[in-house]
Order: C-alpha cells, then structure tokens, then sequence
C-alpha cells in the first residue's frame, strides 16, 4: 500500500483529489480566523483548564503538552494567534497547490495533534486520517502540482550543498593520519 501510494501514477492522481479537499479544509479554517479577529487565549485557558484526563485515575493524559501551553504557548499568546491562523491558511495553500505536498502534511498533521491533545476532536481525527495519507504518499502527492518542478530544483539545490563523503579533507595528501 505505501509503495503504490508513494510511486503509483493513479495514486497520484487521487492524492490531488485528497489532497485538494484536505487543502480546502485547512484555507477555510486559516481564513476564517485572519479575517475573524481570531484569539488563542480562550482555546489556551481552556486546554489547561480542562485538560484530557484518565477517567479512572483523573490523572494528566498529556502533562507535557498541558505545561507547554501554560508554561510558553499562554505567555506567548500574541506570536500564536498569527501562527495558527496563517500556519493554517499556508498549510492549506501548500496542499491545494501541490508545493512542498509532503512538508504542508506534515505541519497540518502537528496541528491536529496539538489540537487534539488540547481535548477538540471535531474534524481532526479524520483531517489526521487523510493528511496521513498525503504525507506518506510523500512527493508522489504533489507529482500533479507545484512539486512536479519544484522538487528536482531544491533536489539539485540540496546536491551542490551536500558535503561529500570520505576520508578527512583537511589532511594534506601523503600524509598518514595520527591514531
């Protein structure tokens, strides 16, 4: 399943099916909180207020993430309120226009996440469902997008960058290296 979904030409064409769908729900929700005069505070307050808990030891299910938001997400409410929104919104772009495909996944799954440890569970589950789809299907899901030409330019990119692999460099030639 993951080879087809990663290197089959029809799972490419139904990963921008997916993907533009996915994409969709992403722009609608990023959009409606850059023009809505959107607010971390309250979804904040309440994720450490009314954190998940084990029904049966009413102990913390995510403490770490219960004191991530208390202890830097609350302080820093301001620097997230243009985060989600415009995380949202550029995530959704990535996936509806099929640019660095496997990256917009990525960073629209850690938003699920982050929302559901914070106890919202509306859509995310299945946006979690699908946008796993899309990040294993990796570049094979942008293949009919933007990644088409994108990827072999940051691929060569990333080769002239690359530092080549070997004996130490640094040692002039026909010298011995000390042990």
């Amino acid at each position: 399943m993951v080879a087809w979904l990663r290197g089959n030409r029809y799972a490419a064409i139904l990963m921008v099916i997916v993907r533009i769908y996915l994409g969709y729900q992403w722009i609608e929700a990023g959009w409606h909180k850059l023009t809505g005069g959107f607010d971390a505070g309250g979804f904040l307050n309440n994720a450490i207020g009314k954190p998940i808990v084990d029904k049966t030891t009413q102990e913390l299910v995510y403490p770490n993430f219960v004191y991530f938001i208390e202890h830097y997400a609350l302080p820093n409410v301001k620097l997230f309120n243009v985060l989600i929104p415009l995380g949202e919104f550029l995530v959704g772009v990535g996936l509806i226009v099929g640019g660095l495909t496997a990256a917009a996944a990525f960073f629209g799954l850690l938003m699920n996440f982050m929302f559901m440890f914070a106890g919202t569970m509306n859509t995310n589950p299945w946006l979690v469902l699908i946008g796993g789809l899309v990040f294993i299907a990796g570049t094979n899901a942008g293949r009919y997008g933007l990644d088409y030409y994108l990827m072999p330019v940051l691929r060569k990119a990333y080769a002239k960058v690359k530092k080549p692999r070997g004996d130490d460099t640094t040692t002039p030639a026909g010298t011995a290296h000390a042990h």
